[in-house]
C-alpha cells in the first residue's frame, strides 16, 4: 500500500452506454465516487461485476466503497419481488455480495452507499422493506433529508449529532442483520446508517455523499481508515 494513496475499490454496474462511435454495454460508474476518492486522499479501483471476487483477489486493496444503484433481487432475503421493484440485477448482486464477504474476511474499510447499505443488510442476514415513499422526490433528483445520528458511535464521530443528507432511494432496511447497529434515522423513522460492531470500519448510509464534493467526512474517515489498513 502506497502510505499517501490507499487503494480504494469501488464497485461498477453494467450498462448500454453510448460515447464516441461506440452504442455497447459497458462497466459505468458516477464519476462523483472517483473524485471524491481521489480528493479524500485515495487512489480509486473500479470493480466490475464479472470476474471472481475473493479475500484473494482484492487483498491488493486497502478499502472498499459499494455504489448505489438499482434493487437488489428480493429472493436474496426470501421474499417475494413487489409491484415497484425493478428487475433483479443479478450479475451486480452476486459480485457485490461476495465483495462484502472478502471484504469481511480482510477486515478491509467499507463504506455503502444508498444500495451499498442494502447489500451490507443483506449479505449479513438482514432484509429490505421493497418500497417506501417520501424519499425519491422525481427521477434523477436527490431530495434533502435531516437525519439524527447515534451518540457513541462511529458515525457521530465523523458527523456529529445531526447532519442533512442527498438522498434518492425507494427501499429500506426492515430487519437489521446480526452484528449491524442502527446508527442514523430520518424523521419518519428510515434507517439512514448503519455499522458493524467489531469492525475497524464498516459504515452504510443510505445517503448519497457522493453527491456533494464540498463534504468529504464520510470518504475521509474510509480514506483514513485504509490508510491504518494491517
Amino acid at each position: 500500500m502506497s502510505a499517501s494513496k490507499p487503494l480504494i475499490g469501488i464497485s461498477t454496474y453494467l450498462e448500454r452506454t453510448r460515447f464516441g462511435l461506440w452504442d455497447v454495454e459497458a462497466a459505468v460508474l458516477y464519476r462523483g465516487y472517483l473524485d471524491c476518492v481521489v480528493q479524500a486522499g485515495g487512489n480509486p479501483v473500479m470493480l466490475p461485476p464479472v470476474g471472481t471476487w475473493t479475500a484473494e483477489t482484492i487483498a491488493f486493496l486497502d478499502g472498499l466503497v459499494i455504489a448505489g444503484g438499482a434493487d437488489i433481487d428480493p429472493a436474496a432475503y426470501g421474499a417475494e419481488p413487489h409491484e415497484l421493484t425493478g428487475e433483479p440485477r443479478r450479475d451486480r448482486d452476486d459480485a457485490e455480495f461476495a465483495l462484502v464477504e472478502a471484504a469481511l474476511k480482510l477486515d478491509l474499510p467499507v463504506l455503502g452507499v444508498c444500495r451499498g447499505m442494502q447489500v451490507l443488510n443483506v449479505a449479513l442476514g438482514g432484509t429490505l422493506h421493497q418500497h417506501i415513499e417520501g424519499h425519491n422526490e422525481a427521477p434523477g433528483v436527490f431530495g434533502h433529508t435531516d437525519i439524527t445520528v447515534a451518540p457513541g458511535t462511529q458515525l457521530h464521530a465523523i458527523l456529529g449529532d445531526r447532519t442533512n443528507v442527498q438522498c434518492h432511494h425507494h427501499q429500506s432496511l426492515d430487519r437489521i442483520a446480526d452484528g449491524l447497529r442502527v446508527t442514523a434515522s430520518a424523521p419518519d423513522g428510515t434507517v439512514e446508517a448503519v455499522e458493524l460492531d467489531g469492525a475497524r470500519f464498516v459504515v452504510g448510509v443510505q445517503s448519497h455523499p457522493e453527491q456533494d464534493i464540498e463534504d468529504l467526512r464520510l470518504f475521509e474517515a474510509l480514506v483514513e481508515a485504509a490508510r491504518r489498513k494491517a
